[in-house]
């Protein structure tokens, strides 16, 4: 197993404001584009060849990552000029891989944070001689997501859409994101269209009599599709939670990048990042956040939960919770922000404008 598909193709509408100016496998997780540490996690399982399936803002990612040489791969870009889908966006690839019809091809989706034992999930594709393999993961709550009931043996009975009632909870084992398909199966997704793996191949190769099988593989795992989710994901994989051999240090309560400057007394903690020339000011808490780079954060703020963009600034005093600040905006002094607030990019919230308690 030599070669995978990765798709990064999305919009990333949930993570907005991060995603108006970055796609989101490229908002930086623990210092890194996220994407980065796909790569790197699928280059240690032993591919070395990658196709990117591209289509928001696509522009960003050769510059950034080239030819893949850096990290050990030979990657290749291909852009779709109007949204496929995942199934959509697989065909659209096909022609790129070098595999022959019987070979296996592993497939990632570009926004989920993982400790799937990738070689693993090739070989129980390889042992049980299955069309397509699927990675699930057991949830507590199913009840967000797509159910996939196996038998003893692995083999997936059915795809199941997200349950309304308590009897349709057949199974706690769901769709985890990652695949290997044989890769035939590719070449028979029509071309040319929007396909959804999940609802139109999975379910029209079952129905056909197909063998596809389920891995349950319950390591960490983290869909990074909300704000809230992406923070998390970066926290854990600064505290070690979530393995990467691409973090860009060692792994602890924080991580400062080389050119950002923190002021001695200032606390950082949580699996805190704070991106290349980021500055976080005397007296500042920070705990479990992400501060991209050139942001600043003024003496005196409290940042929890939170992620704050590139160029954005914290004003003296300010405490957020569960907030995202996007590019270029400018919380005042003294603001209060509690969990689930979106600052705009470039947006300016004057000084003790928003607050939840008595500015006593």
């Amino acid at each position: 197993m030599t070669e995978a598909i990765l798709l990064v193709g999305g919009k990333g509408t949930r993570l907005r404001p991060l995603t108006v100016h970055t796609p989101k496998p490229m908002v930086p997780a623990a210092g890194v584009p996220f994407l980065t540490h796909q790569l790197a996690r699928a280059r240690a399982a032993g591919v070395d060849h990658i196709v990117l399936a591209t289509s928001y803002l696509a522009e960003v990612f050769e510059p950034y990552f080239g030819d893949g040489a850096a990290l050990g791969l030979h990657i290749e870009y291909v852009t779709e000029e109007e949204p496929l889908g995942t199934g959509g966006a697989l065909r659209n690839v096909a022609s790129r891989l070098h595999s022959g019809p019987e070979d296996p091809v592993l497939v990632f989706n570009g926004d989920i944070l993982t400790g799937l034992d990738i070689r693993a999930l090739v070989a129980t594709h390889e042992s049980t001689g299955a069309d397509v393999s699927l990675h699930l993961t057991q949830v507590t709550d199913p009840r967000a997501y797509g159910l996939v009931p196996t038998d003893d043996t692995g083999r997936v009975l059915a795809f199941l859409e997200k349950p309304q009632t308590p009897e349709e909870i057949v199974t706690d084992q769901i769709n985890a994101g990652a695949y290997v398909f044989r890769r035939s199966v590719i070449d028979t997704i029509p071309a040319g269209r929007p396909v959804s793996v999940e609802r139109e191949t999975f379910p029209g190769l079952l129905a056909a009599g197909a063998h596809l099988q389920g891995m349950v593989d319950s390591t960490y795992w983290l869909d990074l599709g909300t704000p809230a989710a992406f923070v998390r994901g970066s926290a854990d994989l600064v505290l070690g939670r979530a393995p990467s051999p691409a973090v860009p240090g060692r792994c602890g309560d924080r991580l400062v990048l080389p050119t950002a400057t923190v002021a001695a007394d200032a606390k950082l903690t949580g699996g805190t990042v704070v991106g290349e020339g980021a500055f976080v000011a005397e007296g500042a808490s920070v705990f479990g956040s992400t501060i991209l780079p050139g942001a600043v954060i003024e003496p005196g703020a409290v940042v929890t939960d939170s992620l704050i963009g590139s160029r954005a600034r914290v004003g003296e005093r300010t405490v957020l919770t569960g907030t995202v600040v996007g590019d270029g905006a400018v919380v005042g002094a003294d603001n209060e922000l509690r969990s689930g607030v979106r600052v705009w990019c470039d947006a300016r919230i004057p000084a003790g404008a928003v607050r939840f308690s008595s500015d006593q």
